[in-house]
């Protein structure tokens, strides 16, 4: 009984946001997905490199050893992928959950991925992450009231 107990949780939810923090995430957000989307759109089409699903490296990196030393079966690599992105994250203070799909797509994508290699983690994880970065440091310190980032690791 005590283990589905667990499962009730402990912590309280986040408190809610007013309408300001939610516009100023949503332009951020919008601005940003935007500015890798021009530049994957009109630099990258043709290569198979999306930045749009970039932006975590360590999983990136972690994605192309999980394919590179197993590769078959693939779900065994796919999930030796996810599972050791996310054991990483967690090491290194990087948690960010959609970067297990980042390792995922090192596994799962095409062959003009797989041909990346390690290059995968940089162009277009890394590139991904330093655009969404700077549009999040322009965009998050222009109200009076917002600071970002919280911290620096």
């Amino acid at each position: 009984m005590n283990y589905f107990r667990k499962m009730k949780g402990t912590a309280k939810s986040p408190p809610r946001v007013n309408l300001s923090e939610i516009i100023w995430s949503w332009v951020g957000a919008f601005l940003g997905v935007t500015a890798v989307a021009i530049i994957n759109y009109n630099t990258l089409l043709e290569t198979d490199l999306v930045l749009l699903i970039g932006g975590h490296v360590f999983s990136a990196v972690v994605g192309v050893a999980a394919y590179q030393l197993l590769q078959e079966p693939l779900w065994l690599s796919a999930a030796v992928a996810v599972a050791t992105s996310i054991a990483v994250m967690h090491a290194t203070r990087t948690m960010h959950p959609p970067g297990g799909a980042t390792a995922l797509i090192a596994v799962i994508g095409s062959a003009k991925i797989h041909e990346l290699g390690y290059l995968y983690a940089l162009m277009p994880a890394g590139a991904g992450a330093i655009v969404m970065l700077v549009v999040a440091l322009l965009v998050n310190n222009i109200p009076k009231g917002r600071k970002y980032p919280e911290y620096w690791y």
